[in-house]
């Protein structure tokens, strides 16, 4: 469903991101992992047509997203890592919005609005302006964004940013049901929550591609996925990046 083929950015001099390929299957939930700058986001900017890339491809269910980026973002739910919302606007007059602009009208809208506040557990405050909304209730409603079109492939960057313990458990669950219909490819730092969601991981640091496959798979035995991490990124960093 999703397949990245040797995608590069330049800014400049600066290569963000070098070379990058990997794939995610059908119903499958992959964790994008990798420290601060390492090239995460930008990489799903790129898949999402965010962003023109300097070189490669990135192909979603089937559609070039250079080639056809209208279609391709058709295809995608995306929520960034910081969600552009509009604060004036109340929570399910924002959602049926997008819902519009997604080319999702009338009766459907209406149904897969409802369904979005109660996914995202936003039906208590579905009349309140966004801008008075915590951080993370503005998360709650770019997952719901994310999902009003009801795509085929969702692209998270850190979804549980701001959210308490208890809102972090709900997510992880949300996206582990979620993975059972749709694609769901989950960029973040944090160990635990690949380890609590995902079934592989693509591990990035210096805009490369140090390491993929099934969890199971990368951590030899009786090793951590945080002991794994810190030695290909400390490995990266002495050789240079």
């Amino acid at each position: 469903m999703i397949d990245v083929i040797n995608l590069t950015k330049y800014y400049g001099d600066f290569a963000a991101v070098r070379d990058v390929s990997f794939s995610v299957g059908q119903h499958e939930v992959v964790g994008f992992l990798g420290p601060n700058g390492a090239g995460k986001s930008t990489t799903m900017r790129m898949l999402t047509g965010y962003l023109v890339p300097s070189g490669g491809r990135a192909v979603v269910a089937g559609c070039d997203v250079m080639n056809d980026p209208l279609k391709a973002r058709s295809l995608i739910g995306y929520m960034p890592e910081n969600c552009p919302l509009y604060p004036d606007m109340r929570v399910q007059e924002y959602l049926s919005f997008r819902a519009g602009i997604k080319g999702v009208h009338g009766a459907l809208a209406r149904k897969r609005v409802e369904s979005c506040l109660k996914q995202c557990w936003l039906e208590g405050v579905r009349r309140q302006l966004i801008g008075t909304l915590s951080k993370g209730y503005r998360q709650r409603v770019g997952l719901a964004d994310a999902l009003v079109s009801d795509p085929p492939v969702l692209i998270l960057d850190e979804p549980t940013s701001g959210l308490d313990p208890t809102q972090i458990i709900e997510t992880r669950k949300l996206i582990a049901d979620l993975g059972q219909s749709r694609t769901v490819l989950i960029s973040t730092h944090i160990l635990s929550e690949v380890e609590k969601t995902c079934t592989r991981a693509v591990v990035i640091a210096h805009g490369k591609v140090l390491a993929q496959g099934r969890l199971a798979d990368l951590c030899p035995p009786g090793q951590s996925l945080e002991k794994m991490f810190l030695d290909l990124v400390e490995e990266r960093e002495a050789i240079g990046a």
